[in-house]
């Protein structure tokens, strides 16, 4: 059953991290991607940039429009994910657990499920 680990950390902290602290907090990041993909258990993953590249749109009666934000004053982002494979929720809340970024941010934990709820 996949599931997604959302890596929701503070927006300044890559900044305030500088470079080097930056490169190896990736490179923990990566060498955990790693050991999934050895385990069997790994879908999907990326690092996401910082907010600041980010735009917003919606579509309304079909016209598109870019919308507010992202702010700057908000208390997290999605900095990353890893979409896992996994028996169950226990255990996908275990590779959260295991996830560097849980050190530093929070890790988000969902179940990929249809965009309706219902039988």
């Amino acid at each position: 059953m996949p599931y997604m680990l959302l890596i929701m950390e503070p927006p300044g902290q890559r900044a305030e991290r500088g470079l080097a602290g930056g490169q190896e907090a990736y490179a923990r990041m990566l060498r955990f991607g790693d050991g999934l993909k050895a385990r069997g258990l790994l879908l999907a993953t990326e690092s996401l940039a910082s907010t600041e590249q980010a735009v917003r749109l919606q579509v309304r009666d079909g016209a598109a429009r870019m919308v507010d934000g992202p702010f700057a004053e908000t208390k997290e982002m999605v900095g990353g994910f890893f979409l896992v494979d996994c028996a169950t929720r226990d255990e996908a809340v275990a590779l959260a657990r295991e996830c560097p970024a849980a050190e530093w941010a929070t890790v988000e934990v969902r179940e990929v499920a249809p965009c309706y709820q219902g039988a």
